[in-house]
């Protein structure tokens, strides 16, 4: 069907309401508009679905989270999962709280009880519920650190991680049958409560989930005696307020500033434009309260509480330092790593996991700890997929789990991303280097002098519509067709192509298999501990290019990754 033959339906077809006619009236003389919304279906992805809000196929509206949810119902029935039930959490953007309602009143519908919470969670407290309640899945209505116009619907299966292979191919095959909006199924809230199937969830899995991430304390003890440790963060509008300060008033620390701006949930985000904590902007507020109050330590998580920014005074020149993410979870992986092979409680069969595009200073931390290194694709599903495989099999026992995109998760409780964890544990290892007279920003240059100056930089190019998602997709096949020889002075020695599963050695042709699930994706294997990595974004109109070096000093590394960074433009790569 065309867009506009798409677009008429909408507007003629009285299954939509008023509400949905009106706004699509309104663009009724904007035809790029009209093809926007309407040129394809929102797609339901590995990942769920993710949008801008409003009326069209290709929009976040009721319409097209009836669509999904009511594939999802019918995957989970031929399943014949219905009586384990399914737990539903949100976050603080605009119309979270509603989808979060038709979704379970929808699977309510199908027979199938649902867990919601009774007011926003974030996104590692949903992982945690899902096993901890025994359902068959979970999703949690949340667009992340995207800006305020998306929203978006996370689905989990019964381990607490984000959805796989092969049931990720299976439900999307249900959600695409979906082929008329009249076959979504909906049930009164009023009905549902009466027969069991709507069931409210709050406090006591939220006293669960915050005693499980306390288990993962290292030394309570020091954080009494730096009890004063000067603390800065910001939730920025989103689900992370009430647990991080919860748990840091627990564990006792007390002198923890928040940035009242942006303590309350707001589905517009009025105070920043990009509610990201990988954004240096969304820091204005923090930074600005971190010097009225001397603070040494500043932090910041996203909408849905997965990933954490960190900023950490250097007392030397009184300057806030910003860290990335694979610095700031290097930084957890290095504390507690140190203080379990201190104590003989580190796994003799340990195993760090982390994404292919994250730092590769993981590897000689490893070896450090007699761990095992695992690398693989983006997306933290992956990490939880391991950590199922590892339960079962017993190979090896999870010690840490990281992605250069701001987070990473210590502990087993949750399947995601947890900045929570994070949080808790920065500020514990902050407590405890402070004790020996170091800041975490003097605890990371040690890490640098002790394992090598690593440095990576990611830049994403966002190309929107048709045109956008075209271009990535020529991008993609020019560098296929014509394989870069070199990055600036760096020459390519491997090139891993996941969409072919192929290890290609350059120089020998040799080729061995990548042993990962097949992506479209192009890793590209340099000297000296220098790589690059390129792939269209599986939740953004975006591709990315992730670019990672080792220098002997922050002078050296920095200059080999602007070298490879601007051959990437001069060679039109992007």
């Amino acid at each position: 069907m065309k867009y506009k033959e798409r677009y008429k339906q909408w507007l003629e077809n009285p299954f939509f309401d008023d509400e949905t006619r009106k706004e699509l009236i309104k663009i009724e003389n904007n035809e790029n508009e009209i093809e926007d919304r309407f040129y394809k279906d929102l797609e339901f992805g590995t990942a769920g679905l993710r949008g801008i809000i409003g009326s069209g196929s290709n929009r976040m509206n009721k319409y097209t989270v009836g669509k999904a949810t009511q594939g999802l119902a019918n995957f989970i029935k031929k399943e014949k999962a219905e009586d384990k039930g399914v737990a539903i959490a949100y976050d603080s953007r605009n119309m979270s709280k509603e989808f979060s309602e038709q979704t379970a009143l929808c699977l309510n519908a199908n027979g199938i009880k649902c867990y919601i919470f009774e007011s926003l969670r974030p996104v590692p407290e949903l992982s945690y519920a899902v096993r901890k309640l025994g359902c068959v899945a979970g999703i949690m209505i949340t667009a992340s650190h995207n800006p305020a116009k998306y929203n978006g619907y996370k689905v989990y299966w019964e381990d607490g991680a984000q959805i796989t292979a092969p049931k990720d191919k299976l439900i999307i095959e249900e959600v695409n049958k979906i082929s008329d909006y009249n076959q979504i199924q909906m049930i009164s809230k009023e009905e549902a409560i009466k027969i069991g199937l709507y069931n409210i969830i709050g406090k006591e899995i939220d006293d669960e989930y915050i005693n499980e991430i306390k288990k993962q304390l290292q030394n309570a003890n020091i954080i009494k005696e730096e009890k004063n440790l000067s603390i800065v963060y910001t939730p920025l509008h989103g689900t992370g307020n009430i647990p991080v300060q919860r748990i840091l008033k627990e564990i006792g620390f007390e002198n923890v500033n928040i940035v009242k701006e942006q303590e309350l949930p707001d589905g517009n985000f009025s105070t920043v434009s990009y509610p990201n904590p990988e954004d240096k902007n969304a820091f204005q507020l923090a930074l600005k309260l971190a010097k009225e109050k001397n603070a040494e330590i500043v932090l910041a998580t996203d909408p849905d509480a997965d990933r954490l920014g960190v900023y950490v005074k250097d007392r030397k020149t009184e300057e806030y330092k910003a860290f990335t993410g694979n610095m700031s979870a290097l930084l957890i992986a290095e504390y507690i790593l140190s203080q379990k092979a201190k104590k003989g409680t580190l796994a003799k069969n340990g195993v760090i996991i982390k994404s292919i595009v994250s730092s590769t200073m993981a590897k000689p931390i490893a070896n450090e700890y007699n761990l095992k290194l695992i690398e693989v694709l983006t997306g933290f599903k992956y990490i939880g997929e391991k950590i199922k495989e590892f339960e079962i099999s017993n190979e090896y026992k999870y010690e840490f789990g990281y992605e250069e995109s701001y987070g990473c998760l210590v502990g087993t409780h949750a399947r995601d991303k947890d900045a929570i964890v994070a949080v808790m544990l920065l500020c514990e290892a902050a407590a405890y280097y402070k004790k020996q007279g170091l800041t975490l920003w003097d605890q990371m240059i040690k890490m640098y002098e002790k394992y090598g100056f690593y440095k990576e930089e990611a830049i994403s190019i966002t190309l929107e519509g048709i045109e956008g998602a075209q271009k990535i997709q020529d991008i993609m096949r020019k560098l296929r067709k014509n394989p870069p020889k070199k990055f600036g002075n760096y020459i390519v020695e491997k090139i891993r192509d996941y969409e072919l599963a192929k290890i290609i050695d350059v120089k020998t042709r040799e080729e061995e298999i990548t042993n990962l699930p097949i992506s479209n994706v192009l890793y590209y294997e340099l000297k000296d501990d220098a790589w690059i990595c390129i792939r269209p974004s599986g939740t953004e109109p975006k591709i990315k290019y992730y670019i990672g070096v080792k220098g002997n000093s922050f002078e050296d590394a920095e200059q080999k990754l602007q070298m490879i960074t601007k051959s990437i433009i001069k060679e039109k790569y992007n």
